[in-house]
């Protein structure tokens, strides 16, 4: 039998995230209703059959995904239940005994566990955080990316610091796994959440003959109901993701295909994002001042896109203790950075999702102030 590590963030917000008063482990923002979507035509869903979609998801729907990556066609596309599923059966596809998966630390650790289990193992590379922002460790990538690497998997946006590479520093990630041969694996699922451009983060797709996307409408596009992801990959391997899937669930859900047409159509793709970012611009600024107001304990480095930010500590106590005392004494959940493969003293801090009500978000960091002493 294959074992897989227990999933320990997963675990934690499914165990307590309805059951705080405050949840702050949340990474996206505010979510979409139906009549928010649709309109005056929310009423049509009511038509829709509720039978089984293409297990592929449909052509008018893979269309509008592809639309968001240049030069991408309906072939290029395959339609998922989520992200994490989105990123299980790309793992699932391309591993194979004695493969190793170079994985990007800080990170959704999902693709480590899937790594040790599907392939050989996992071998990390670090973000490194500088004064002003979270850097590719380049020296580190080049360590662990060996000749038996089958693929380098990332996030970009980064979870859980909303970090993004410059371009060069993904030059740099697509020279390396060139250097081997590897897969690129690049989970987006935050991009389109920028902070102050309205420009859309660049993505891995088409810079590499060896790339595969994931993303879905979880995070940016704020519909995580949904559970809509996709791969954006060459042929092959969109063949073998969907051979894969015949073993998870199979098809997408007949709404959530029909209206991830909808959403995605580029009209209505960029009046979701606009709405996403206009969310993450009211919000942001008083979790900075709290951060300023409490600059003698806690440091963060702004994000760049998600309503998500890091924000390490100067305490005695590990992060995985902080956060469970405070969701104990005070109601309120956060998610420590051990559970983002982090390694002390970076580990050393929590992840802050500011994507909903900015005046209840401003309460539960109130009563994490009294933590943050030594």
């Amino acid at each position: 039998m294959t074992r897989i590590d227990v999933f320990e963030m997963e675990r934690m917000q499914s165990l307590h995230w309805h059951e705080v008063e405050y949840d702050l482990s949340e990474s996206g923002v505010r979510a979409l209703s139906l009549r928010e979507l649709l309109g005056k035509g929310a009423d049509e869903v009511l038509d829709v059959a509720l039978a089984y979609p293409l297990s592929e998801g449909s052509q008018s729907s893979r269309e509008a995904i592809a639309t968001w990556y240049p030069g991408a066609s309906l072939e290029n596309v395959t339609m998922v239940n989520g992200g994490s599923e989105a990123n299980y059966l790309v793992l699932w596809s391309l591993l194979e005994p004695g493969d190793r998966l170079a994985f990007e630390v800080p990170n959704y650790l999902q693709g480590v566990a899937i790594g040790r289990a599907v392939g050989e193992g996992s071998d990390t590379f670090p973000l490194a955080r500088t004064d002003d922002r979270w850097a590719l460790d380049v020296d580190a990538l080049e360590r662990a990316v060996t000749p038996r690497t089958k693929a380098v998997m990332l996030c970009n946006p980064n979870n859980p610091t909303g970090a993004v590479l410059t371009e060069a520093e993904m030059d740099d990630v697509v020279r390396v796994a060139d250097r081997v041969g590897a897969w690129i694996v690049a989970d987006e699922i935050y991009r389109g959440a920028e902070v102050e451009t309205d420009d859309t983060t660049p993505t891995f797709w088409g810079r590499y003959d060896r790339v595969v996307v994931t993303s879905g409408l979880s995070k940016a596009f704020a519909m995580p109901g949904l559970r809509v992801g996709w791969v954006v990959a060459p042929p092959e391997v969109i063949r073998s993701v969907w051979e894969h899937h015949d073993y998870t669930t199979l098809t997408p859900g007949m709404l959530s295909d029909r209206l991830t047409a909808v959403a995605l159509a580029p009209e209505r793709r960029d009046r979701i994002l606009a709405r996403t970012r206009s969310i993450i611009r009211e919000n942001l600024p008083p979790v900075r001042a709290w951060i300023d107001q409490h600059s003698e304990a806690v440091r963060a480095v702004s994000p760049v896109a998600g309503a998500i930010v890091y924000v390490g500590y100067d305490l005695r106590a590990a992060s995985a203790e902080l956060v469970d005392r405070i969701r104990r004494e005070q109601s309120v959940l956060l998610v420590p950075g051990a559970m983002f493969g982090f390694e002390r003293p970076a580990a050393d801090g929590f992840r802050i999702g500011f994507g909903f009500d900015h005046e209840e978000t401003i309460k539960a960091l109130e009563r994490v102030s009294a933590y943050l002493t030594a």
